[in-house]
């Protein structure tokens, strides 16, 4: 394709020639020649120098140094196109179109128009599946669920009863969506009675889960994930909780029972929630942070235990790699201050 026809179709301006044949799309370490990659970090520009990249995305405001003799395209979002770039020179295999003949579809189930169901799925009574619906080998869908247009189930995954999800949802591999919540009841005895756990599930459009993540269903009422949320895989979404739009939740994130997470926030890696909290919107939590409070919107919250405001937390790590020398230097003034008031004790008359 060539770069003229690709910086056409990706709403970009681009310089250098127009005839350049561009192969596919790469990371600036391992791009060779005829492939395009991206600049979006200026700490990363002397690669270019070293990169093999015939051309490169880059913002509307990147100043060469003419250190390099690759092709510009130019844009205010280049991480953007790069993504839409990918989608010019790679198209993921399609299941074959229609329903396999392993698979087992109950009769009350409805099904929309243009449904993939791939071989040993099972789709069990008063299932509801939209149009353009694919649903890969060995998934199971319980009855009363809904599968909302467009959505696609890879293999492995399971929708628990009366789960709802919207359109255009994509469940990765594994993932299991309306699990039984995880709750008990002490009896007298010591042992616990399990509480039936009779919500649902419901996400919004555009959700995706990913691999060998669970969202459990509510004890009564619902959990739910709003639209544009995006889900990283071994995630574990604890029961009633709510999701706020556009919220992304990254690999191994925690959230126990009722949280409620706001608008456009982002829970790094393995980022714990204790139960009943709220973290509002736009709040971004980094790694490894244990939240036991709850979180106002728009802040950034950093630390272990406890986890704290970002600036705080800093402050506290650069402390932290100074304690040694801190506690020599405390023992030192101690043993010089306890030679000193001995110095001064007044003497006995004799």
């Amino acid at each position: 394709m060539k770069l003229s026809e690709i910086a056409s179709k990706l709403g970009c301006t681009f310089e250098g020639d127009g005839d350049l044949e561009i192969l596919g799309v790469a990371t600036l370490e391992e791009a060779e020649s005829g492939q395009i990659t991206f600049l979006t970090n200026l700490k990363y520009k002397s690669k270019l120098q070293t990169s093999a990249a015939s051309a490169v995305i880059v913002a509307n405001n990147y100043v060469s140094d003419g250190k390099h003799s690759m092709a510009l395209l130019r844009h205010g979002n280049p991480y953007l196109k790069f993504a839409q770039a990918i989608e010019l020179f790679y198209t993921a295999p399609e299941m074959p179109a229609g329903i396999h003949p392993t698979a087992v579809i109950a009769p009350t189930a409805t099904l929309g128009k243009n449904v993939k169901v791939g071989p040993h799925s099972v789709i069990w009574d008063d299932v509801v599946i939209g149009d353009d619906v694919t649903i890969h080998p060995n998934c199971v869908v319980y009855p009363g669920a809904q599968i909302g247009s467009g959505s696609t189930l890879h293999s492995n995954c399971v929708v628990r009863e009366y789960v709802v999800l919207g359109e255009r949802c994509t469940l990765q591999n594994g993932a299991v969506i309306g699990a039984d919540g995880f709750g008990y009841a002490k009896q007298a005895d010591g042992s616990w009675y399990k509480i039936r756990q009779s919500g649902r599930v419901v996400l919004g459009d555009d959700v995706e889960v990913g691999a060998c993540s669970t969202i459990d269903r509510a004890t009564i009422g619902e959990t739910r994930v709003a639209s544009g949320a995006k889900i990283d895989n071994l995630v574990m979404v604890g029961h009633g909780s709510r999701i706020g739009e556009n919220t992304l939740l990254c690999g191994q994130v925690g959230l126990a029972g009722s949280t409620i997470i706001g608008r456009n926030a982002m829970l790094a890696g393995q980022v714990g929630v204790t139960g009943h909290l709220s973290i509002g919107d736009n709040a971004v939590i980094t790694a490894r942070s244990t939240i036991w409070r709850s979180v106002p919107a728009n802040e950034v919250i950093n630390g272990s235990i406890p986890a704290c405001d970002s600036r705080s937390w800093l402050k506290s790590s650069a402390i932290f790699l100074q304690l040694p020398q801190l506690q020599k230097n405390v023992r030192e003034l101690q043993a010089k201050i306890g030679v000193f008031e001995s110095q001064q004790a007044p003497t006995e008359n004799l």
